[in-house]
């Protein structure tokens, strides 16, 4: 019989490779209104938690929390994944990248995630890992300046959007280090822009590999990193060699299928469900063929059972607990 294992006893054997009682499981949502509040924010984590025992904790602030405390405002007006709309940018013109501070992060906003770090580090058991998310310096600078203008930056005034990823960079990295402090297991360092939809692998690697790589310099002692690249079309292999122990990526959307990235990544990789057409529109039924499929290609190595990124807020309890489920009976 096969001992039952701690969460983190589970997570260290996927990562080497090992076979265990169970595969892992790994779901995490956004909580708009919550997220605006650490306490609100804790709680809710926490309730998710405890709900459907996940072997990560992954905390989701919303988008603009490392944003705030440069002038960025926005709203929750709806949107089913839990995001929130940006109302207010604070770059129009290049100068405005190098009039950015660097930001303290035990003050407002940042100050404010830190608290809410605190809390889930007392109320989860010791063995239950807890990452926190990072958006990278140019998924920041991207709610900066908006998504249409950021590219026509990058390639009119390189020098200037890079004096800017600068300060965000440093600013990020205050921040992380303080969260360390706390006792976070690792980061979700969450990676926007290393598509070909967006960028080449050129612009991608000097206004962002550039600015990534010193953040996960600053983590390497961590235990569970988590590389989450968002989008279609994406720079899988080139991302492939951070160091990082995990990878997640839209794999039920987008090239490679977990397999073939398992032949290219040494670490687990995390997947396996479709966000809408499985895990919202779906039935249990659905939701364990398509676990059991990833279960097969990936032999159950290396592999973390998750969906491509946010769970949607309107995703049925029973069709995430046949998720959950589904890795305990297969």
């Amino acid at each position: 019989m096969t001992t039952h294992l701690s969460h983190r006893e589970r997570l260290e054997a996927v990562l080497v490779g090992q076979r265990t009682d169970r595969v892992p499981c790994a779901f995490w949502r956004h909580f708009p209104v919550d997220d605006q509040n650490p306490e609100a924010l804790a709680k809710a984590t926490l309730a998710f938690q405890t709900q459907y025992d996940l072997d990560i904790v992954k905390v989701s602030p919303s988008s603009s929390f490392c944003l705030t405390d440069w002038g960025v405002r926005s709203e929750w007006r709806g949107n089913p994944e839990g995001t929130r709309d940006y109302t207010k940018r604070v770059i129009y013109n290049p100068e405005d990248w190098l009039d950015l501070p660097e930001l303290d992060p035990y003050q407002g906003s940042l100050g404010a995630q830190l608290k809410c770090l605190q809390t889930l580090n007392k109320s989860l058991p010791p063995d239950t890992p807890l990452i926190q998310t990072v958006f990278n310096p140019l998924s920041q600078a991207k709610n900066l300046i908006g998504p249409d203008k950021l590219a026509v930056h990058i390639r009119q005034h390189p020098d200037a959007v890079i004096s800017g990823l600068s300060t965000i960079m440093k600013s990020t990295m205050k921040f992380v280090d303080a969260a360390m402090e706390i006792g976070i297991s690792g980061i979700f360092i969450a990676v926007q822009h290393a598509t070909y939809n967006i960028l080449t692998e050129a612009e991608y690697n000097r206004f962002g590999t550039s600015f990534d790589l010193p953040i996960l310099d600053l983590v390497q002692d961590l235990w569970l990193n988590m590389l989450h690249i968002h989008g279609k079309q994406i720079m899988f292999k080139s991302l492939s060699t951070y160091p990082v122990q995990i990878i997640n990526w839209h794999d039920q959307e987008t090239s490679p299928s977990l397999d073939e990235a398992q032949q290219i990544f040494s670490g687990a990789v995390c997947g396996g469900l479709r966000q809408i057409e499985t895990l919202v529109l779906g039935t249990p039924e659905l939701i364990r063929t398509e676990a059991i499929h990833a279960l097969e290609i990936t032999q159950g190595k290396r592999f973390i059972l998750g969906t491509g990124c946010v769970v949607p807020t309107i995703v049925p309890y029973g069709n995430l607990k046949a998720a959950c489920n589904s890795v305990i009976r297969a």
